[in-house]
Formats: structure tokens, C-alpha cells, sequence
């Protein structure tokens, strides 16, 4: 019996579709497409990671596209030639009549894909699905939004928010499942970046441990790193920033076109962020276990009144064994410290 898909459901599976692009396409956003008959029967599926685009991908894995199939992609369909042909052009050579697609392509050069499909004659929709669609391509549409990658902070801590014990020793805070997941973290962004002094003290190696890609390491920092670190091997290019100026890491981040950039790093690379709102997101795992003393998560941003405090929005809690998992993303109002 054939998989039949109401055009929420359609939407849907295509988000999940581009999510498996995360790390893999940048400087372009992450993409995913679905088609479907007119009454909904699944006929293909595609999401880009680099190469061809999610629309033509799942054009070309249909076997045949019968009258009245509807195409559902997360992103307007670009109409310019980049690394490859528009997508509009396939889309309107293939027969389609009708594209739902949840969110409108703010980059001014690929937009105008919906005016061109319906100036040929095709049904388009938008809108559906587009909290969900926003929410996993944040990364890129952050970059459009801001002209920077959008920069994770991650965090392993204890209850009572330490992140080292009184003596500087933290391995492990939070157990083997939760630095799993951060492996795979690793995997779907573009690059990490940390302290030369985290890389001094821990000797981390930052990689996937075959999860997926290795992305890019940067080590920013004036300290001197001995030669044989690990962070040096050849699992993925390792850069050095010798410089403490924030600014010369975005000019890096957006140089290589970098959409996303993970913060794997101590309380002072990370406070020094927070004071310059240069962080979009958290990603907090907490073991349950106390401290009492220690290195706090974040150091001190500034602030004395609670007016100016810096907020953020919890976008999801998951549980890896006994450590949770709290995603937290900026809020966009409310604050002084807020964007």
C-alpha cells in the first residue's frame, strides 16, 4: 500500500529531508523536496548537500511524474544560475502544475522562483510549514539576516552551572550518550571553534568520531600550542586565529562562507560572545550532579540590573541517559540585551 501524505504530512517529511544536509552544503542553505500525486501518494524525495539542488534530486528519482503531482520543497525554488542551472527551469520542464513551499528565499540574487512559476502557468502556495522549515535551515537564514554564520555555543555543566571543579579538572562532566550526541553535533556544522587555552589545557581532538564529516577547527588565542596536539592531526584542516578580536574570526567565518559555527570552548570565549551578541544559540547539557565551587558556565557579561539581563527561548529538552539536553535559542525581543 503506498505511503499517502496530507500536504501538512508532505511538508513535513521534506523539513526532515533537509535536515540531513546540516554541514553539508554550505555557503547554501539546506533544502529539502518532496513529490507526491494529486491525491498525495509519496513518489520521491530529495535534499541537497553540495551538489544538485533538492528540487532537480527528487525530479530525477521519479520515475515518472503523473498529471497533477505536486511538488513541496522547504525553500522557494532559486531562479539563478549559480553552481548549477535554476531550479525553476526543472521544475517547469518536468510538468509540475502545482509547488507548495514553506519559506520565501530572503538572498536578493536566487530570489523571484514563485513569480516565475506561476508566470509559466503553475499553481504555487506558500507559507505551509514554515516555523518548521525556518527552525532547521535557521542556520543559513541567520547568515542572510545578519551577514555571519550562526554561532551554537555548547555547554556541559553541572546542576548548579559549573563547568570545572575547583581544582580546573571537568572530564567527564556528563557521560559517554551525551558526548555522543555531541559528536554528531560536530558533524552537521561547518566548523568549531574554540580557545588556544582550552586546546592547552584538555587537548581535544574535535572531530565526529565517524559520525560524519569532520568540519573545519579553528583555535583562536595568542598562547602558544605545542606541535604535537591533536587538534593538529589530519582528520580535518585545523586554522589559527592569533588574535583575541572577534571580528577576525567573522571576517574568517565569512570568507570560507561558513552558514554555522560551533562554540567548543571555556566560560571566557564563550562570556566574551555573549558580551558582543555574537550568540544565536545554546546547546546546554547538564549532569545531575553538584559542585558546590568551581568554574561557573558563563562569566561575568556586565550586567547589574535585571533589565539588562540576556534571554533566550527553549526550543527543545531531550535526555541522553542521565544528562539533559536543553537547546536554548536567542530571543528576538523583550531585553536590552537582546538583538
Amino acid at each position: 500500500m503506498k505511503q499517502v501524505l496530507s500536504a501538512e504530512a508532505a511538508m513535513a517529511h521534506a523539513i526532515e529531508c533537509a535536515r540531513l544536509g546540516l554541514g553539508k552544503t554550505f555557503p547554501n542553505p539546506i533544502v529539502g523536496a518532496v513529490i507526491t500525486t494529486a491525491t498525495g501518494e509519496l513518489i520521491s524525495e530529495g535534499f541537497h548537500q553540495g551538489g544538485d539542488h533538492a528540487e532537480v534530486i527528487a525530479l530525477n528519482a521519479a520515475k515518472e511524474i503523473p498529471a497533477g503531482s505536486i511538488l513541496y520543497v522547504t525553500l522557494e525554488p532559486c531562479n539563478h544560475h549559480g553552481k548549477t542551472p535554476p531550479c525553476v527551469d526543472a521544475i517547469i520542464k518536468s510538468g509540475i502544475k502545482k509547488v507548495l513551499y514553506a519559506v520565501a528565499d530572503p538572498n536578493p540574487a536566487a530570489a523571484g522562483g514563485a513569480e516565475r512559476l506561476r508566470a509559466a502557468g503553475i499553481e504555487v502556495q506558500s507559507g505551509i510549514g514554515e516555523e518548521g522549515a525556518s527552525l532547521v535551515n535557521r542556520a543559513w537564514l541567520t547568515k542572510m539576516e545578519l551577514g555571519r554564520p550562526h554561532i551554537t555555543w555548547k555547554i556541559a555543566s553541572t546542576m548548579d552551572g559549573k563547568v570545572a571543579a575547583s581544582d580546573g579538572s571537568s572530564k567527564w562532566i556528563t557521560g559517554e550518550l551525551a558526548r555522543t550526541d555531541v559528536a554528531q553535533m560536530r558533524s552537521q556544522v561547518d566548523a568549531i571553534v574554540t580557545s588556544t587555552s582550552t586546546v592547552i589545557a584538555d587537548d581535544p581532538l574535535m572531530t565526529s568520531k565517524g559520525f560524519g564529516k569532520d568540519p573545519v577547527r579553528i583555535v583562536m588565542g595568542t598562547s602558544e600550542i605545542k606541535a604535537g596536539a591533536q587538534i593538529f592531526n589530519d582528520s580535518a584542516e585545523t586554522v589559527l586565529v592569533k588574535s583575541r578580536n572577534l571580528k577576525e574570526l567573522i571576517t574568517l567565518a565569512n570568507e570560507r562562507g561558513f552558514n554555522q559555527l560551533l562554540i567548543e570552548s571555556g566560560p571566557t570565549f564563550g562570556t566574551a560572545l555573549l558580551r558582543e551578541d555574537l550568540v544565536d544559540e545554546i546547546v546546554l547539557f547538564q549532569a545531575p550532579t553538584l559542585f558546590g565551587s568551581g568554574k561557573p558556565a558563563v562569566g561575568d557579561l556586565g550586567i547589574t540590573n535585571i533589565s539588562g539581563r540576556i534571554d533566550f527561548e527553549i526550543s527543545d529538552v531531550e535526555m541522553f541517559g542521565s544528562d539533559l539536553k536543553i537547546t536554548l535559542i536567542k530571543s528576538a525581543n523583550g531585553t536590552e540585551g537582546g538583538r
